[in-house]
């Protein structure tokens, strides 16, 4: 039930209040919406159906096929494109939800885009080569005057970042205005770290299959918290920096990442640039008003009749010619028995310990080991323009500082339109729940257990320090839910990056341990995909991984 509070009860008069502003009396009744894009209750049928004992009835179908990829994320579409671009058409997609995309889904408010995951994609490397591909294929990049050059179009415009601090906007997201020396200071120290780590040795992306140093292998062993003791780097303000960069990318804090993550947040990337040392032009970024969804609806557009949405897995089992899978189909609410000579299971590492029928040791244990982040995105429309508080100009994305806070800020859907008149538009927020009282556990269950109303009044109230009218502009928050969002890149004891051995480290294995998850079960019909593998959640990882599961 909808409960009448007025704006003060709410928590976004106070925050009014706090600024300065005369509070107004005023409900949030106004304000619709719900839980929405993801079916937490889809995935649990299966651990239920699990825990129950009483098994499942008789598949009603058989359908038989080539290949079946279990999983629509970015890695089962990038194992889908692998095959229609080798010309094999003889394969059959299962996907959970209603659309593919995985993590890189958008929705509409009010007839705009927007995004209910990520949101931008980082220009790639050259150590990214299929990435590149991709882009090539959908013309977001080509080659003039012997130069690859990027459709301006789809680059984040400027002003692209801004932080709210100490009252007012100022421009990027390193705390600046009235810092005192010391942290400038310790900012100069971290950007010479960074840039040593640079220059001795190599930060790739996508990480898998490649060699890497010791060094590397020890970072990986400590959290980034026990690394940034190390070095006496204790300034609030750039732990509280470094503190939102990784919640950013990993879904948790330093305290919870490896220092190999950490770093390579910054080593892999543009760097770490302390004010008034010599810097370098940020790399750009690929983004659009609905976020990734912009390339996993075309990487899905393909696939037509191939793309099964609504289905659960709930077994794989290796049979005499080949891999049979089981899925409910939730419109029909009936059991479909598919049998294919290979499988490619794109699906999380723990679910794919649970569907997979006498997994091998390696799957069970890197269930035991991958802990997930909790997630939550909730999409704002506002019916007219925020005022705004001083300083920096509105910006793509829009951080607030704050402690002890979750949240993420915010990114503005209609920012790349650059239209001359502002007016409606949508503000996707995120909140990372990974560092929840130490226990992602605890933070999946307050993620999942809150009612709607919970969370729309504490995002309001959040946002409301920076823009205490934002209550009365809304008119809808939509709240989508990701109970297993993204591998944490946790430190391990013996150095390892993600769930596998790397390259270097399986030449000391013996042969039967040598060989990724992949390449290992061939014989048995299955090929492992996702970016639980490389031990943490980013869009070249999981393409990468999915494209050479195919190839």
């Amino acid at each position: 039930m909808l409960h009448r509070r007025d704006f003060l009860g709410t928590g976004l008069g106070a925050a009014w209040a706090a600024v300065g502003c005369q509070p107004v009396v005023h409900t949030t009744a106004h304000i619709q919406g719900g839980f929405t894009g993801v079916q937490p209750e889809r995935g649990h049928w299966l651990r239920d159906g699990l825990q129950s004992g009483k098994g499942w009835p008789l598949p009603g179908k058989i359908y038989k096929t080539r290949v079946l990829i279990a999983g629509g994320g970015v890695a089962g579409l990038a194992a889908a494109r692998a095959l229609r671009l080798q010309g094999m058409d003889d394969f059959a997609m299962l996907e959970l939800e209603d659309s593919a995309g995985g993590n890189s889904r958008a929705s509409e408010m009010d007839g705009l885009p927007c995004p209910q995951g990520a949101h931008y994609l980082p220009l790639p490397g050259d150590d990214a080569p299929e990435v590149q591909d991709l882009l090539e294929e959908l013309g977001l990049r080509t080659r003039v005057a012997g130069r690859w050059q990027y459709d301006e179009r789809h680059l984040c415009h400027s002003p692209q970042e801004r932080l709210y601090f100490n009252g007012e906007w100022q421009d990027g997201l390193l705390p600046l205005q009235g810092v005192g020396a010391q942290t400038r200071v310790q900012y100069e120290k971290f950007s010479r770290l960074v840039e040593q780590a640079r220059k001795s040795v190599r930060w790739t992306m996508p990480v898998q299959n490649r060699g890497l140093a010791p060094v590397q292998h020890a970072l990986s062993a400590i959290t980034f918290i026990a690394y940034l003791d190390q070095h006496g780097l204790n300034d609030r303000h750039l732990r509280w920096y470094l503190d939102y960069c990784c919640r950013d990318d990993y879904g948790a804090g330093i305290a919870t990442v490896s220092a190999w993550a950490g770093m390579h947040y910054f080593a892999s990337r543009h760097g770490f640039h302390a004010p008034g040392m010599e810097s370098v032009e940020r790399e750009g970024l690929l983004t659009w008003p609905e976020g990734n969804a912009w390339l996993t609806r075309r990487m899905a557009a393909p696939l037509g009749e191939r793309l099964h949405t609504g289905r659960v897995v709930l077994r794989i089992t290796s049979a005499k010619h080949g891999v049979e899978v089981d899925a409910f189909n939730t419109a029909t609410q009936t059991l479909e028995r598919w049998q294919a000579q290979q499988v490619v299971v794109a699906l999380p590492v723990f679910v794919a310990a649970r569907v997979v029928q006498n997994p091998p040791e390696f799957l069970r244990e890197a269930s035991r080991r991958v802990v997930y982040a909790p997630w939550l995105v909730a999409n704002i429309h506002l019916e007219r323009p925020l005022h705004d508080r001083p300083g920096a100009a509105p910006s793509w994305d829009n951080v607030l500082y704050d402690e002890g806070a979750g949240g993420l800020g915010y990114v503005d859907a209609t920012h790349q339109g650059l239209h001359a008149v502002p007016g409606a538009t949508v503000l996707t927020h995120y909140r990372a729940l990974g560092d929840f009282s130490g226990d992602p556990g605890l933070g999946r269950k307050r993620l999942l257990e809150r009612p709607w109303t919970d969370w729309r009044d504490e995002i309001l109230a959040d946002l409301a320090r920076a823009h205490p009218d934002l209550a009365s502009k809304t008119t809808r928050v939509d709240i989508t839910r990701y109970g297993h969002a993204m591998a944490i890149p946790t430190p391990h004891a013996n150095g390892q990056i993600g769930l596998l051995p790397s390259q270097n480290m399986r030449s000391k294995l013996s042969i039967s341990e040598r060989y990724p998850a992949r390449q290992r079960l061939a014989l048995d019909g299955l090929v492992y995909a996702h970016s639980d593998w490389a031990g943490y959640s980013v869009f070249e990882e999981a393409f990468t991984a999915g494209y050479t599961a195919a190839a």
